[in-house]
């Protein structure tokens, strides 16, 4: 029992239980009803003893910091609880509201268009949280547009505080100069299209942008099945191969240089993309992880994923009760990072593997450590995704300078351009093709439905199995770093 007082900690393992804590914290607010915690005298109490305990560094401390988490937690689960109240006396009214959309537009089954909105006006009171609205299809909106919509206003779903359905567009407001990233990433994808056809040109226009939904419907649900979709949606594989890239081109210069660059592209990519939920993540971490790096240090892992984690959700609590978006950028990051190094040198040793080996392990460890919630939420599992992932996935780096450099060269010549274009597009139709044909296979999707034991059995068995591995192989996770 003295050891155990005795024994020092590092701050970077409190922080860790700090944060998982107020992941626990903010989850619980959305299950239970925590109003006494909404008081502010609860958030400083919370955050004096993850002070304490972060100054002391004493294993002992891990108790008052884990309590302070949860008070952190649920102090804002809470807060944003109360916020979200205002919405229940609106249910089932008709009734105007006024917002800004938070992301492109999607298309549903009826042609119609679907907006999520954020920063939502009832006459002079600004309310909390995202409402799911649905609008004729044909309603020129688009992301950062200021909308007025009128019609009923229905419980929401998800993360959503409300729903509207088939709602009236009474006015659209778009400020000057607008979006400016969205502006520029619709003018480049213009470029590209000039000299590209679609599907081919919106695989590219995805690869480089993250813009999944200006896929065509038939490849977007081939690339659903094929288990390709985390390469068109923006997420951090397409960020870490820009910043990688950057990193690497501009060390050449100078180590500042590199991080000014990478830096730069990080902000950059998330303006063009916007900041969705696995995008809030995919920049967060790297950018933590380019700072590591800037400097000096490392983050392990087991510290990292909880850290960011947790200020996700202090930033918008919502993500911890049931957005699967966030829920999945999450577990395949863990997956890539912990699962991925640990079979690698389980199996194959600490010698570096090479790019299809490394491939072959991370999209294994991303499918394993992300079917859970997919058989949990959707009740189907992609068979074929390793194989998808196998074919394809080595060459998008490729297919994103080759679109880079397409739509470039049309910018500065359009003859040149068409020249550009002809490899760029065959290596798309290459891709495009070897989806649709996996998911065409009769055998590409197994359906299975799970409860929530399930999936807490199965991360169970995850973890004990990692566990294993690591205490055969000894293997330091610090050395796992995204933007190296």
């Amino acid at each position: 029992m003295r050891y155990f007082f005795k024994k020092r900690l590092h701050v970077s393992w409190l922080l860790a239980a700090a944060s998982g804590a107020v992941l626990a914290g903010v989850w619980a607010a959305g299950q239970v009803d925590l109003a006494v915690f909404g008081g502010l005298a609860w958030l400083l109490t919370g955050t004096a003893l993850v002070l304490l305990g972060a100054t002391a560094q004493k294993w002992v401390m891990i108790v008052p910091v884990v309590v302070g988490g949860l008070l952190i937690g649920a102090w804002r689960g809470q807060i944003e609880q109360s916020a979200l109240t205002a919405y229940q006396p609106l249910h089932g009214k008709t009734l105007t509201l006024r917002g800004t959309v938070s992301d492109d537009a999607d298309v549903d089954a009826r042609g119609n268009r679907t907006l999520r909105l954020r920063n939502i006006y009832f006459g002079q009171h600004n309310l909390a949280g995202q409402v799911w609205v649905s609008v004729p299809g044909q309603t020129p909106v688009q992301r950062s547009d200021v909308v007025t919509i009128r019609g009923q206003l229905q419980e929401g779903f998800g993360t959503f505080a409300g729903v509207m359905y088939r709602a009236e567009v009474v006015s659209i407001e778009r400020p000057n100069p607008g979006d400016v990233a969205l502006g520029v990433r619709d003018w480049f994808a213009g470029l590209v299209r000039q000299v590209i056809p679609d599907p081919e040109a919106a695989l590219g226009i995805g690869y480089l942008v993250g813009q999944r939904r200006a896929l065509p419907e038939e490849l977007d649900t081939a690339l659903q099945i094929a288990g390709l979709t985390h390469v068109v949606v923006a997420s951090g594989y397409n960020l870490t191969i820009l910043v990688r890239f950057a990193r690497r081109a501009f060390m050449r210069i100078s180590k500042y240089t590199a991080a000014l660059a990478s830096s730069g592209l990080i902000v950059s990519f998330i303006a063009i993309t916007g900041l969705s939920p696995s995008m809030s993540r995919a920049g967060l971490i790297a950018g933590l992880s380019l700072a590591a790096w800037y400097y000096g240090r490392k983050f392990h892992p087991l510290v990292l994923l909880p850290f960011a984690a947790a200020i996700t959700v202090l930033i918008n609590p919502s993500y911890a009760w049931g957005d699967v978006g966030w829920q999945l950028s999450f577990a395949a990051f863990a997956g890539v990072m912990l699962l991925a190094p640990l079979l690698q040198a389980y199996y194959f040793g600490p010698k570096k593997p090479g790019t299809v080996r490394q491939i072959f392990g991370e999209t294994l460890s991303a499918t394993l450590m992300t079917l859970p919630i997919l058989l949990y939420t959707f009740g189907y599992m992609s068979n074929v995704a390793l194989i998808a992932n196998l074919l394809v996935l080595p060459l998008v780096p490729l297919a994103m300078l080759l679109t880079f450099m397409t739509g470039l060269a049309v910018w500065l010549a359009p003859a040149l351009g068409a020249v550009a274009a002809v490899p760029t597009e065959l290596l798309l139709h290459y891709m495009t093709q070897t989806a649709m044909a996996l998911a065409s296979l009769p055998w590409a999707v197994s359906e299975l439905t799970v409860e929530m034991w399930h999936v807490v059995a199965m991360y169970v068995i995850l973890a004990t199995f990692m566990y294993y591995m690591w205490r055969k192989t000894r293997l330091n996770l610090r050395d796992t770093n995204l933007v190296e």
